[in-house]
């Protein structure tokens, strides 16, 4: 492992502990509540029609336009909506990541704006950009449309693109990009202590892990 002293309580306190799967039950979702609570992460991160969730001591999100992004802004909008009046305080949204990739940044930036505006700004709002599908003047751009529209985190993946997910050159490129003015998610792939440890050394203030457990297996304590 590198230089960095990370304990495994200062990792958990970043992690909003996922489970997205389409074949995820109910039962599979109080399982993953129970397991949050027992590790002490931040978060659990599950899919909308989870919702409403009793998860008492853990901040519950959940996901919109996911995992393709090319669902209608209005819709993604009123998606957001009814997370957040169903107990969701944290948003991750989806862009349109073909919008991205072509240059229109008006159009993302519209995007992100349509659902802040939606769920008002006390929900905290992360726009996923799935970095391993964009150029990094596609990033950089993204980025600043994600700060312009009121955003409080840039995400870097979906885990569910076969393009990948994380990478500590996208995760440095969008901290050094919003300058401390917005989080940086890191999500999609992480599977060890050591992805972890180095997705934080390169400016990642908050982890998407499906297996929290293995993680900060991998910390002292």
């Amino acid at each position: 492992m590198s230089g960095t002293t990370l304990t495994r309580a200062q990792v958990a306190s970043m992690i909003d502990h996922t489970l997205l799967k389409p074949e995820a039950s109910a039962q599979d979702v109080r399982a993953l509540v129970d397991e949050a609570v027992e590790l002490g992460v931040y978060s659990v991160c599950v899919s909308p029609s989870m919702l409403p969730l009793r998860a008492e001591g853990v901040t519950v999100a959940t996901v919109v336009g996911f995992p393709s992004g090319k669902h209608h802004s209005l819709i993604k909008g009123a998606e957001a909506r009814l997370a957040v009046d169903e107990g969701a305080r944290e948003i991750d949204m989806v862009i349109d990541v073909g919008a991205a990739v072509a240059g229109d940044y008006n159009a993302v930036l519209a995007d992100i704006l349509t659902v802040r505006e939606a769920i008002g700004f006390d929900p905290v709002l992360k726009v996923i950009i799935e970095s391993a599908v964009l150029s990094d003047e596609a990033i950089v751009e993204v980025c600043r449309a994600a700060e312009k529209a009121g955003a409080n985190f840039v995400k870097t993946s979906t885990g569910f693109h076969p393009a990948g997910g994380a990478t500590t050159h996208a995760v440095a490129l969008m901290a050094e990009t919003v300058g401390g003015k917005l989080g940086i998610k890191a999500s999609g792939g992480i599977r060890t202590a050591e992805d972890a440890v180095a997705m934080i050394e390169a400016g990642a203030t908050r982890l998407g892990l499906s297996g929290s457990r293995a993680v900060l297996d991998g910390l002292q304590s």
